[in-house]
């Protein structure tokens, strides 16, 4: 069974404006950049993963051997349908949507979300239980599935998927659940502030500088 990897970005300086009140511009910037790169990593060190497409704007640094699909950064949800119908014709058996913000993502994890069996979706809720922080798509009865990223999109996509006559699978997991989105998620990225050193103390409450 073939699958692939799809991870939606923001272009630069549109990511993660909910954080204004604890990060800087700069600051959210550096953290988008290195949750991505984390998700990044993690999926090319998965060896369920045949290929890895990008969906948004070019970054640079980030190697070869990936796929990048545009996304004019108006609409996810169509970007993501368009993004979905351009890999199908290609023929791999299942897709994994991966957003970008998701400092604890383990290999494991997309390892549980790609070995789906056929005629299986799988959705990821988050810490809420509302939101959907990944998606595991069977091909090709998915080719027009109708994405709905946004406020409780969890059951949306369990509706859809059932609409489709097809199985959904919920996965449950501490770190694909934890996505972020507001100050209180900081703390679940702090390693990677750490290392893109951001921050040189604990997450606080209240706008941090760089020291």
């Amino acid at each position: 069974m073939s699958c692939w990897a799809l991870i939606p970005v923001k272009a630069p300086g549109l990511g993660k404006t909910r954080l204004a009140r604890a990060l800087a511009p700069d600051e959210r910037e550096a953290l988008v950049c290195a949750m991505f790169r984390h998700v990044l990593a993690t999926a090319r060190a998965c060896a369920a993963i045949d290929r890895i497409c990008i969906l948004g704007p070019s970054r640079p640094g980030l190697g070869k051997g990936l796929v990048r699909l545009p996304d004019s950064g108006s609409d996810l949800n169509r970007a993501l349908g368009s993004a979905l119908g351009a890999i199908a014709t290609t023929g791999p058996d299942r897709v994994v949507v991966l957003p970008a913000d998701l400092p604890c993502l383990t290999t494991a994890d997309i390892d549980r979300l790609a070995s789906l069996p056929a005629g299986v979706v799988g959705v990821a809720p988050d810490r809420h239980g509302t939101g959907t922080n990944a998606l595991s798509l069977t091909l090709p009865e998915t080719i027009w599935f109708p994405f709905s990223f946004g406020e409780e999109s969890y059951s949306r996509h369990c509706d859809e998927t059932k609409k489709l006559g097809l199985t959904v699978e919920t996965i449950l997991s501490g770190a694909l659940e934890k996505d972020i989105d507001e100050p209180a998620d900081l703390p679940d990225a702090e390693h990677l502030l750490s290392a893109v050193s951001l921050l040189r103390q604990p997450i606080a409450k209240g706008r941090r500088r760089l020291a």
